[in-house]
C-alpha cells in the first residue's frame, strides 16, 4: 500500500509495515513538553516518574516574566516538576523563549520524528518533515508511558506553485498560509494531516515554513508537514539529539484533496477580526483607511529574526506615527541576540518602538500589551479572536511582519510594498 507522510510516521512508530486513514494505532512518542495544565493534571495523577526525562522539555513562556502572583506560583509549580522528575531539559531565562523556537534549537525534534506536546501550535514542527500534534489531557499519559493512541489521519496536500515572493518583496509564509485560511476556511484541515509540497516550497526559508506549519492548527490540521530537503538539514545540523530519518510520501499515495496554490503576483494578505479566515488581500484593507491603536510583531509564528529584517528595512528613518504603540517581540533570546548583533533593534528603538524580552504574553493576552476598549491592534500573531489579547470590544487584524511596521509607521492598515 502506498502511504502519505504522516501515514508512513504512524506505521514506523506503531511497528506496522503500512496504517490506513481511519485505523487505530498506539504509537510510540519522541518527544513531549510540561505545559499550562501540566502541574494541576500531574497533581491529580498517580505518575511517579516521566518514561524518559531526557525527552521531557519545558520553558516557562506563556508567563514570562510572572506578571501575578498566581502566574509566579504557576512558575514555582513547573521548578518543582521539572526537580522530582529529573527533567534536564529546562530552559530558564538566559536561554528563554517560545516553545517551538526553543525546542528545535535544542535537539528536541529529528525529520521523521512523532511529537505529542501540549500547545495547538505543536504543528509547528512540521516544518522539520515532522509529525506533531498538540495535546492536553492525555499530557500526564504520555510523560509517563511515551505512547498515545491515534485515529491515522486521512490527508490533504497543497501544491505552492509560481516564483516565491519572499522577504525582499514583503511577502512570506505567513500571507500563504492567511491566503489558505480566506480561500479554503479554518476547517479544511480539520483531523487531517496536511502535506505542502511544489517548487515554491523549495524556495522558501525555515523561517516561513515554519509560520506555515504553525498556522495549521488555524485549519484544523492534526498534522502540518514539510517534506525534508538540504534547508532542513542545514537548520538542525548539530542541533539534533537522533539522527534524521526523513520520510517522503509514495510517488502515488492517496490525497483526500489537492489544492493548488499559484504564488504568482500575489499580495500580503490580512486576516480581519475575529477569525483567522476572514483574511482578504491588504489591498482590499487599506482603502477603508483602518486606524491602528497598537502594532505587534512576534510570537512563535513571526517572531524569527526574518521577521525583524523585514520589519526594520521599513522602519529605518522613520517614526511610528504619534497614535500607535508598536512592540516587538522575538521568539527566543537567540533571534533576539542576533537582531541584537545586526543592528536591527536599534533600527527599532530609533524608530520609536518598544522591544520586550521573548515570551508568548502578549499574543495571548496574558500581559505586556493588552488592549483596552475599542482599540485596534495589528500582529504577527497566530489568532485575532475576540478578546484574544485584552477587551472583548478591541480588534485584532492579522499580517505579517513588513506589513504591521508599515501600518504604524502611517497609523493606518497599509500594503508595505508602498515602502519598496
Amino acid at each position: 500500500m502506498s502511504m502519505t507522510i504522516a501515514e508512513k510516521i504512524l506505521a514506523d512508530h506503531s511497528g506496522k509495515k503500512e496504517v490506513r486513514p481511519g485505523e487505530y494505532v498506539w504509537a510510540r512518542i519522541d518527544g513531549t513538553a510540561i505545559g499550562l495544565s501540566t502541574p494541576s493534571q500531574l497533581a491529580k495523577s498517580n505518575v511517579d516518574k516521566f518514561w524518559d526525562p531526557d525527552r521531557v522539555y519545558a520553558v516557562e513562556d506563556h508567563y514570562a516574566l510572572p506578571p501575578t502572583s498566581d502566574a509566579a506560583n504557576f512558575s514555582v509549580s513547573v521548578r518543582q516538576i521539572v526537580k522530582k522528575y529529573g527533567v534536564k531539559n529546562f530552559f530558564e531565562y538566559g536561554r528563554h523563549g517560545i516553545a517551538h523556537e526553543i525546542y528545535p534549537q535544542n535537539g528536541y525534534v529529528s525529520p521523521g520524528d512523532l511529537i505529542a506536546s501540549v500547545d495547538s501550535h505543536t504543528t509547528s514542527y512540521g516544518c522539520f518533515n515532522v509529525a506533531a500534534c498538540g495535546i492536553n489531557e492525555e499530557a500526564p499519559y504520555v510523560l509517563a508511558n511515551g505512547q498515545l493512541w491515534f485515529r491515522v489521519p486521512s490527508t490533504i496536500k497543497f501544491v505552492i506553485t509560481g516564483e516565491y515572493p519572499g522577504p525582499d518583496k514583503f511577502i512570506v509564509g505567513m500571507d500563504i498560509m492567511l491566503r489558505i485560511l480566506g480561500e479554503y476556511g479554518s476547517t479544511v484541515g480539520l483531523y487531517r494531516s496536511v502535506e505542502f509540497h511544489g517548487p515554491a516550497v523549495h524556495e522558501m526559508s525555515m523561517a516561513s515554513r515554519f509560520s506555515i506549519a504553525n498556522l495549521g492548527a488555524e485549519i484544523g490540521a492534526k498534522f502540518a508537514i514539510f517534506p525534508c530537503d538540504e534547508k532542513t538539514l542545514a537548520f538542525l545540523d548539530g542541533k539534533m539529539k537522533r539522527p534524521p530519518n526523513p520520510v517522503s510520501p509514495d510517488p502515488d499515495a492517496h490525497y483526500e484533496a489537492i489544492h493548488h496554490i499559484d504564488l504568482t503576483h500575489m499580495p500580503p494578505y490580512v486576516a480581519c477580526p475575529h477569525d483567522p479566515s476572514n483574511s482578504v488581500p491588504v489591498s482590499d484593507v487599506e482603502p477603508k483607511h483602518v486606524k491602528i491603536d497598537q502594532a505587534f510583531i512576534g510570537s512563535c509564528t513571526s517572531g524569527r529574526k526574518e521577521d525583524f529584517e523585514m520589519a526594520a528595512r521599513i522602519l529605518q528613518g522613520r517614526k511610528v506615527h504619534n497614535d500607535v504603540r508598536l512592540i516587538a517581540t522575538p521568539a527566543s533570546q537567540l533571534v533576539w541576540r542576533e537582531c541584537l548583533r545586526e543592528g536591527i533593534w536599534e533600527t527599532f528603538a530609533d524608530a520609536g518602538a518598544l522591544v520586550t524580552h521573548s515570551g508568548c504574553g502578549l499574543c495571548g493576552g496574558w500581559h505586556m500589551g493588552l488592549l483596552g476598549d475599542g482599540e485596534v491592534s495589528i500582529s504577527t500573531t497566530p489568532r485575532n479572536f475576540q478578546g484574544r489579547q485584552g477587551s472583548p470590544t478591541a480588534s485584532i487584524y492579522l499580517a505579517n511582519a513588513a506589513t504591521v511596521a508599515a501600518s504604524a509607521i502611517e497609523g493606518y492598515i497599509t500594503d508595505p510594498r508602498e515602502f519598496l
